[in-house]
């Protein structure tokens, strides 16, 4: 066996930092480091009845029964940690340690016995204040993680011009459809024939009046088919098909279209209305 001893390995010192990828092992003598370089974050606290309470909660005191050497403590000690960063503290801060150095001291009194009333608590005062303060603070943090309005949902809205009028442009009716829809009426006219006893003698004329008549019984607008009697057969088809392109050739009704190929009506001229 060999009585060499074993190699040891050496960890080598980790560098300060990396300079454009060069490790740097030693500060240099002239580095100048700011007093504002580092900064300490504390808990923002909204005043001293927020710090008072967050003690109160940090070391679960009793609030009616509130130990004020404690708290007092607690309180000098923030005190001197911001005045030793050099944080500028409110005068509220400073009220609130006379408050407490009062109450303190007020405790450390002997009480006296020859008033019969019994002396109020020094720590009423504040503990009311606190009390009042919690229940606010509670309801403030209940109201605050509700769901409002342009934070967590936003409302789309969308509105039309004032001047704005939709253009409702109506498909003109050929003389095809016309047929097609003539061509309808007449093969349901004939589910309608039946032996005449006695030929009844139709006219154009008196067509156009009952079926202005019944324009103005249905508001100056009924429908194509509306305006035919399949009772009366063929011949009552062909009379009232007559009628109403005599109405149209003069002028007195208007045939209108809802869609292509839809429902054709009849209505009265807009003179005539």
């Amino acid at each position: 066996m060999s009585n060499q001893p074993a190699s040891l390995t050496v960890q080598q010192p980790l560098p300060l930092a990396f300079v454009r990828g060069e490790a740097v092992h030693q500060r240099p003598d002239d580095l100048y480091i700011p007093p504002d370089a580092l900064e300490v974050l504390l808990d923002a606290f909204e005043g001293p009845l927020d710090f008072l309470l967050y003690l109160i909660r940090k070391h679960k005191f009793d609030i009616v029964d509130l130990p004020v050497n404690e708290i007092t403590l607690q309180y000098m000690e923030y005190i001197d940690l911001m005045q030793g960063l050099n944080f500028e503290l409110a005068a509220e801060y400073l009220v609130m340690a006379a408050m407490l150095a009062e109450i303190k001291s007020r405790l450390l009194l002997p009480k006296h016995t020859q008033h019969d009333d019994e002396e109020l608590d020094p720590r009423a005062e504040l503990i009311r204040r606190l009390q009042e303060y919690e229940v606010y603070k509670q309801a403030a943090s209940e109201l605050d993680s509700l769901p409002r309005d342009e934070r967590d949902y936003f409302n789309a809205r969308a509105a039309l011009a004032d001047n704005f009028s939709p253009l409702v442009v109506l498909p003109e009716v050929e003389l095809s459809e016309l047929v097609m829809a003539l061509k309808s009426i007449m093969q349901r006219a004939k589910d309608f024939q039946h032996h005449h006893i006695k030929r009844e003698h139709l006219s154009t004329r008196e067509r156009m009046s009952r079926i202005l008549d019944l324009l103005a019984q249905h508001q100056g607008y009924l429908a194509f088919e509306q305006c035919f009697e399949l009772s009366e057969g063929r011949q009552g088809v062909v009379v009232s098909f007559l009628a109403i392109l005599e109405l149209t050739k003069e002028k007195l009704v208007e045939l209108t279209q809802v869609a292509a190929y839809g429902q054709i009506h009849v209505k009265l001229a807009r003179e005539h209305c």
